[in-house]
């Protein structure tokens, strides 16, 4: 609004027209949605919204017995959807969800495929050159899973072991550069979700599991013998876990931000954690028992999308 009243007022200043002419296309611009983007046109267009999710990142977004995608990451996108709704005044707002791989999530917000990806994907500057995230709901590190009867403690203890993540995360990034800086002769191996990566430990195909501790202990609970498992070491990265969407929807990104903001400081927000961190919830009924750390408690004083990259 205010780089358009800076060019309304050059205009009258400095052309010939007429300024009713010049206050008219103004509005015609502002009325017309001049401040929306591709995602906020597409949803207009089709009353729907598509919410990229993930199959394995529990409690964060993953499916339940029944194939439904759950977790703490999609109940806040549902209410960003709601958000999106009131604001474009739609009677209805039909969310959709589209499965997303830690390896293709990035591209199908890129693409258009899906309108906001609602899973565990870190806000860092790398990414932020092709997408935008939306205030961190969940502060993370990436530590190590392994079997609850190995001797390994630390990230050293792997030194010419098996070292297994997830392909296209952050942690892979980190482990792989580590690996390479400490000569510690890691083997590093991919895997193509979490699932995957909790079965090569489990069946001895790898030592251990680098991810963020908050999947790590949601992969635990899920399995049938979660006592097989433990988490150990100190955080590799600090993860600023956020909702992802495309950087052309400068409008879209604020009703996120103030919906993001309304929730936290009405603790809104806070009831959410609770249901996936500290409650029973599915498919075993297990509660992580995971209170909020500090850091995020102390990034919700004030909210903000900027992190540190």
């Amino acid at each position: 609004m205010i780089l358009l009243l800076s060019v309304l007022e050059i205009a009258l200043s400095t052309t010939g027209l007429p300024r009713s002419l010049i206050l008219a296309v103004c509005f015609a611009v502002l009325s017309g949605g001049a401040w929306s983007g591709p995602t906020l046109d597409r949803i207009k267009k089709t009353g729907t919204i598509t919410i990229g999710h993930r199959e394995s990142s529990d409690p964060l977004s993953y499916l339940d017995a029944n194939k439904k995608p759950v977790g703490y990451a999609v109940d806040l996108c549902l209410k960003l959807t709601e958000a999106v709704r009131k604001s474009l005044q739609l009677k209805t707002l039909t969310p959709k969800f589209a499965l997303v791989t830690s390896a293709d999530r990035i591209e199908k917000v890129v693409k258009g495929e899906v309108d906001m990806e609602c899973g565990s994907t870190t806000n860092n500057a790398e990414r932020r050159k092709q997408v935008a995230f939306t205030i961190p709901h969940f502060i993370t590190g990436a530590r190590y899973m392994v079997r609850a009867d190995s001797n390994i403690a630390a990230l050293v203890d792997f030194e010419g072991k098996k070292l297994v993540s997830t392909k296209g995360s952050t942690p892979l990034n980190a482990v792989t550069r580590a690996n390479t800086e400490r000569l510690l002769r890691i083997q590093i191996l991919e895997a193509p979700d979490h699932a995957k990566a909790v079965e090569m430990v489990e069946k001895g195909d790898a030592d251990g599991f680098v991810m963020d501790d908050v999947l790590l202990y949601g992969r635990i609970a899920s399995r049938p013998d979660p006592a097989k498992f433990k988490v150990v070491g100190k955080f590799l990265t600090i993860e600023p876990l956020a909702i992802m969407f495309s950087k052309d929807d400068p409008e879209l990104k604020k009703i996120f931000d103030d919906e993001m903001k309304r929730m936290i400081y009405s603790r809104e927000a806070y009831e959410i954690y609770d249901r996936w961190f500290m409650k029973p919830i599915p498919p075993k009924g297990l509660a992580l028992g995971m209170s909020m750390n500090y850091l995020l408690k102390d990034f919700w004083k004030y909210p903000t999308d900027q992190v540190p990259n």
